[in-house]
């Protein structure tokens, strides 16, 4: 069949990698990709907005498209499922991405954590302010302990979280993005108690009423060593985590991942694609760790799609037709065992000003390692040019971590380009939980 994919980053040239390599799949479009994605066999960029809808709708019509494969969480919040169940012509297409009222969980964090409360899933104690009501915010900030974490109620392109030490500073941002520092993301702010743990995400695959769950993965937000700095859209990641073993993930599912599917389910919220958990594991009385939910999304994330998807053996598409079907109960997941390292090189200035354009060179010398585009586009002689803040990861599968991780250092260092980033410190968090 021919397949659309969404999205133009490292996310969705990981999963086109995969569904490239599905004997199910024909011709894999993507709209509108990236330098990476053109390489594929059996992949075409396209030149589309995955948020204009008509065509999309034009397109898939045109290009006889039997499945629609949502990357990003633009499109989903938008509502492009219910757009396409609501045309005569489009809503037998499957179409993989929840409904609009199902990608409020990422849309909206108000609404994620109501969704939280009314099914008793496990998550930090919290308020939401407006406007209107700031003046009760800052009375309650005074009522926590630092740190305070502020959160823009929409979506902020993943910057929209605050961890703030100091009372007063917490108070005056509370102010600031209530008059608009993220735009209308932030007309309403989550104010909520500080977790103290170790972050990592959980990755499930659900039909709205059956579920697998994928790799467990960790990520590396800041953009300095050592977890400084701003936050960034990932500067790496590793999968498994090494301390979410059986006892553990038993936890994650029973209090976490069933009680959010039968919640869906129970509430009739259409969803057929991937939730994101992002957990924070805190240690509790007994010396065990416990899964809170710091966020949902409603897509996979990135840059942990780039270290998820190669440790999946099973056939991606064969599962989302499952997933559509309903039938996501009638089979198992077939990972890889291995440890994947992602390093993810970005432009020097990122995640503030930095430059586009610039010539990378080295791909070519790059062995026994994936190399996944974020921002890369094609000149006219063929050239892979920078095209963003995140420009390229590297990714390495091996039997233990840290042989994971010397692999992509080793291989990232024959990529250049003017002005390039990254950080050496990935995984090295998790390497001291090991020893």
């Amino acid at each position: 069949m021919n397949i659309l994919l969404l999205g133009s980053g490292g996310r969705e040239h990981a999963m086109a990698r995969n569904i490239a390599a599905s004997s199910r799949c024909s011709t894999l479009f993507i709209a509108p990709g990236n330098a990476g994605t053109a390489l594929l066999k059996k992949a075409k960029n396209v030149d589309l907005d995955p948020v204009q809808f008509t065509d999309v709708r034009n397109f898939v019509l045109q290009n006889d498209v039997k499945m629609v494969v949502v990357g990003p969480e633009a499109p989903l919040v938008a509502g492009i499922t219910d757009y396409f169940a609501q045309d005569a012509m489009l809503r037998n297409i499957m179409v993989i991405g929840p409904s609009k009222q199902g990608a409020e969980l990422e849309g909206s964090k108000d609404y994620a954590k109501e969704f939280m409360t009314r099914h008793n899933i496990p998550t930090a104690a919290h308020r939401t302010f407006t406007a209107k009501t700031v003046e009760e915010g800052i009375d309650f900030l005074a009522t926590l302990k630092a740190p305070y974490v502020l959160k823009a109620d929409g979506l902020a392109a993943g910057k929209g979280v605050l961890i703030i030490d100091n009372l007063q500073e917490a108070q005056q941002e509370l102010r600031n993005m209530l008059q608009g520092k993220f735009g209308s993301a932030s007309a309403k702010v989550v104010i909520e108690e500080y977790l103290s743990g170790v972050e990592l995400s959980v990755f499930v695959l659900s039909d709205g009423k059956h579920f697998q769950i994928l790799p467990t993965a960790k990520d590396y937000k800041r953009i300095g060593e050592g977890d400084t700095g701003l936050n960034t859209g990932g500067m790496g990641s590793i999968s498994p985590v090494c301390f979410a073993d059986k006892k553990f993930m038993q936890k994650v599912e029973e209090r976490i991942v069933v009680p959010t599917v039968k919640g869906l389910h129970e509430e009739k919220i259409p969803y057929k694609g991937f939730i994101f958990i992002g957990l924070m594991a805190v240690m509790n009385e007994n010396g065990e760790r416990d899964p809170y939910v710091i966020e949902y999304n409603v897509r996979m994330g990135d840059p942990e799609t780039e270290s998820v998807f190669p440790r999946i053996k099973s056939d991606i598409v064969e599962l989302f037709e499952l997933t559509w079907q309903g039938r996501l109960q009638q089979t198992t997941l077939d990972i890889d065992p291995r440890t994947a390292a992602c390093v993810m090189l970005v432009a020097g200035g990122y995640p503030e000003h930095y430059e586009k354009g610039n010539i990378i060179t080295g791909l070519d010398k790059v062995e026994d390692s994936l190399v996944f585009h974020a921002g890369t586009k094609l000149d006219a002689e063929g050239h892979v040019l920078t095209n963003g803040g995140r420009v390229l990861c590297v990714t390495s599968l091996a039997d233990d971590m840290p042989s994971a991780l010397l692999k992509s250092y080793q291989e990232l260092a024959k990529i250049e380009w003017k002005d390039q980033y990254y950080r050496h410190d990935v995984g090295q968090d998790l390497l001291k939980m090991m020893l």
